[in-house]
């Protein structure tokens, strides 16, 4: 890819460029995948760092939130070693797929271009034959679960992009010539993405009902395309339902703010501890710019701030090049070796 980084654009979405913002030698870039991807693919995101924020060789570190499956390539970048929980990935393939998370991550890179798309229970189905529970808070090569054929293939491709606006459609001819048949278990798979999508108290009895299977039969369908137990996917997504208000409300966050389902704060600290191994303002407190950024960019170009969250039922609609932009402020560019990171 090119070896310079344009630091604003322009976004066809009609989304503020503040939006994008980023400290100076950083970019982001989200893109919406096309219609026929839309309910299989949660987005595409290109996160780029000139490495200005490795200090003294030891590395940038940011932070994020748990998510559902992410596919990620590392693009001409310096090492990259990331943590989930106690077990760390070090170094970090140039093309990995980050299963299911509930814990928080923490990556250290060196500068470098991070391409990386969601993959949402339904595209799981479609795209992996292995359980995602065999997967979850774990990194492994992509190769591992896609082939070697496919990952060079994939490689190739989007190392040969001529500039970032590229990146989308490479991905949509690819993902859609790779997509296997649907599964028997779609119709039920997205009545459980629409539920968790939705504010409510995780109640297993309850969600059973509604998708009109036995309680075993949820888990099973639960851990087979959404890598968890349901309880687990309910208490992760109430908790980023609250905390990314939180996030977003800044010095000015109070614990009214979150889900009211929760018996009291300390309830919900419980969970900030499960899922962010700290709490809440300790988090908060932590560097993560490209999390703070994505939050930002997701939401506007995708409709939800993290993956966990994303609704393919209000996810916005239209043309598929429909919204996209990379990093705001005065336009600019800054020459340096192509390198990036992010998740």
């Amino acid at each position: 890819m090119k070896t310079e980084m344009v630091e604003g654009g322009t976004n066809t979405a009609g989304v503020d460029d503040e939006v994008f913002a980023m400290p100076a030698g950083m970019a982001i870039r989200y893109d919406r995948p096309a219609v026929a991807l839309a309910d299989y693919i949660t987005g595409y995101h290109v996160y780029r760092s000139d490495g200005a924020g490795d200090a003294g060789g030891a590395g940038q570190v940011d932070w994020f939130l748990p998510a559902t499956a992410n596919v990620r390539i590392a693009l001409d970048a310096g090492p990259i070693s990331v943590t989930i929980g106690r077990r760390t990935y070090d170094p970090l393939p140039i093309a990995s797929l980050f299963g299911p998370t509930s814990q928080a991550l923490k990556a250290t890179t060196h500068g470098g271009v991070m391409i990386g798309f969601g993959i949402s229970a339904l595209g799981w189905a479609r795209l992996i034959r292995r359980p995602a529970g065999d997967f979850r808070n774990r990194i492994v090569p992509l190769e591992d679960v896609l082939g070697h054929k496919f990952t060079r293939d994939l490689v190739g491709a989007l190392r040969a992009a001529p500039d970032d606006s590229a990146i989308a459609p490479i991905l949509d001819t690819m993902l859609a010539a790779r997509l296997g048949p649907p599964h028997g278990d779609a119709p039920k798979i997205r009545q459980l993405m629409e539920i968790l999508a939705a504010d409510g108290p995780p109640d297993i009895v309850s969600v059973a009902g509604r998708l009109d299977i036995a309680t075993h039969g949820l888990r099973r369908l639960s851990v087979r395309h959404f890598g968890f137990p349901p309880k687990m996917l309910l208490m992760r997504a109430r908790f980023l339902r609250s905390f990314v208000q939180l996030m977003a409300a800044g010095d000015d966050a109070e614990y009214a703010a979150i889900d009211g389902s929760y018996f009291d704060a300390s309830h919900f600290l419980r969970d900030a501890g499960t899922f962010l191994g700290t709490t809440p303002r300790r988090f908060m407190a932590l560097a993560k710019p490209f999390l703070e950024a994505s939050l930002r960019a997701r939401h506007a170009v995708l409709g939800s701030p993290t993956q966990v969250l994303h609704d393919i039922e209000t996810a916005p609609a239209g043309d598929p090049r429909r919204g996209h932009a990379s990093a705001a402020s005065p336009k600019r560019v800054i020459s340096h070796d192509d390198s990036a990171i992010g998740c």
